[in-house]
C-alpha cells in the first residue's frame, strides 16, 4: 500500500490491487453496500487495466483496520481526449461507496489531489456522492430497470402489447439462441457488436476488453447470442451482479433489423437471467430521446434521470467525449460511412482512450 493521507481517524490509502487479499476486502464491501455496483468492483478496474491499457487506481478509506469507503478511478490517457481520472472507466457506473457522506467527500478531495499528481486535467464522477464544488451534469441520460417476470410466458406478456408483436416475430423467425463464454461466443459477439457500433458512427473498443471482463469476472458474466442459419446476427455481453442482469455490451447487424433478433435476444436474456437466479433486469443508460432510450420505453421500462460529476484541475477544462456534441457530428457521419473491416482495424486504438 502506498503512503497514505491521514484524515482525523480515518485514513485514506491508494490500495495495491495486484494483492488478493486487499481486493478480496473491497470485493466484500462492494457486495455488502446496496449501492454498489459490478463497476465498484476491483474485477472491473482490472479488467479495464488488462483489456484496454489503462490504469487501475484506488482509494480505500479505512478506520480501526475497517475499510470505510472505496472509490474505484481509472486513470485514462489518449492522444486525443487527454488525461482523465474516471470512476469508473468505461462504465455506467461508479463513484464513491461510503458509510459516510464526508468519507465520500474526503476520497473525492484524495482523486483531486491523485489526478494532479499524475497530470490528469479532470476527474469523473459516474454516481454516487456529487462534490457540491464539483460540476454536476444531469438531464443528459437516463437509466433503465424493472422487476423480472416469474416465468418466461409471464415475462412476455409483461412487454407492452407492440414491443410484444415484435418480439413473437422474432420468437417466429428461424433464429437459434446460445449462451455462453468460450471463444465461438467471444467471437461472434465481437463480429455483432464491432457492426452495430460502426453504423452508429462510434468507434469499437478492444475485443481484448470484452475477454479481460470474461476472464476475470468469471460466472458472473457470459454471452447470449441469436443466429439465422448459423450466422450470428445479434449479440450481448451481460454482467451479473447481486441478482441483477445487466446486458451491458451488445448489438447486432442490418440483418437483425428484419429477423426481429434484438427483440428476441433481450427477451431471451431475461429469461435465462430468471433461471440463473436473478430478479431484476437493469437496460442500462441511453442518451435522453436518443434511439435506445425510446426503444428501451417501448419495452415498459420507466426512464430514471442519471447525475453525474466533473472536477477540472485549476487552469485546465474537463475532457468532452460526449457523442452528441455539435463538434462531433460530422466525424461520426464519416465513421459510419467507414468500410467495416478498416474500422475494426482502427477503431479500437481511438476507443481505448475514451473511457
Amino acid at each position: 500500500m502506498n503512503a497514505p493521507f491521514p484524515l482525523c481517524s480515518e485514513v485514506i490509502s491508494q490500495v495495491d490491487l495486484r494483492d488478493p487479499g486487499e481486493v478480496a476486502r473491497i470485493e466484500g464491501l462492494v457486495a455488502a453496500m446496496p449501492q454498489g455496483t459490478a463497476f465498484h468492483r476491483p474485477a472491473w478496474l482490472r479488467a479495464v487495466e488488462q483489456g484496454a491499457g489503462q490504469r487501475a487506481i484506488g482509494l480505500i478509506a479505512e478506520k480501526g483496520g475497517a475499510i470505510t469507503g472505496w472509490l474505484p478511478l481509472t486513470e485514462v490517457h489518449s492522444p486525443l481526449f487527454g488525461r482523465a481520472l474516471v470512476s469508473s472507466g468505461f462504465a455506467v457506473g461508479g463513484g464513491a461507496l461510503a458509510e459516510r457522506e464526508v468519507t465520500a467527500r474526503r476520497l473525492c478531495g484524495v482523486a483531486e489531489e491523485v489526478a494532479q499528481r499524475r497530470s490528469c486535467a479532470s476527474v469523473e464522477l459516474r454516481g454516487g456522492y456529487l462534490p457540491a464544488h464539483w460540476q454536476v451534469i444531469g438531464g443528459k441520460h437516463a437509466g433503465f430497470s424493472g422487476p423480472l417476470a416469474e416465468d418466461d410466458e409471464a415475462q412476455l406478456n409483461a412487454i407492452p402489447r407492440k414491443q410484444r408483436a415484435e418480439v413473437r416475430k422474432g420468437l417466429g423467425n428461424d433464429l437459434t439462441v446460445s449462451v455462453g463464454r468460450e471463444e465461438a461466443d467471444r467471437a461472434a459477439h465481437y463480429a455483432c457488436y464491432a457492426e452495430s457500433v460502426r453504423n452508429l458512427g462510434t468507434p469499437v473498443f478492444p475485443r481484448s476488453l470484452f475477454d479481460a471482463v470474461l476472464d476475470l469476472f468469471g460466472e458472473d458474466a457470459d454471452i447470449l447470442t441469436v443466429r439465422h442459419g448459423g450466422t450470428p446476427v445479434a449479440s450481448v455481453l451481460s454482467l451479473y451482479h447481486k441478482g441483477v442482469v445487466l446486458p451491458y455490451w451488445g448489438g447486432g447487424g442490418w440483418a437483425a433489423r428484419g429477423l426481429r433478433a434484438s427483440e428476441l435476444m433481450y427477451y431471451e436474456l431475461m429469461c435465462h437471467a430468471r433461471r440463473r437466479g436473478c430478479e431484476h433486469f437493469d437496460f442500462g443508460r441511453s442518451k435522453v430521446d436518443s434511439g435506445p432510450y425510446r426503444f428501451k420505453k417501448n419495452w415498459g421500462f420507466e426512464p430514471e434521470p442519471l447525475t453525474y460529476a466533473t472536477w477540472a484541475a485549476p487552469g485546465s477544462e474537463a475532457r468532452n467525449i460526449d457523442p452528441t456534441d455539435a463538434g462531433y457530428s460530422a466525424k461520426i457521419e464519416a465513421w459510419k460511412r467507414l468500410p467495416l473491416a478498416l474500422a475494426n482495424r482502427i477503431g479500437p486504438h481511438i476507443a481505448r482512450g475514451l473511457g
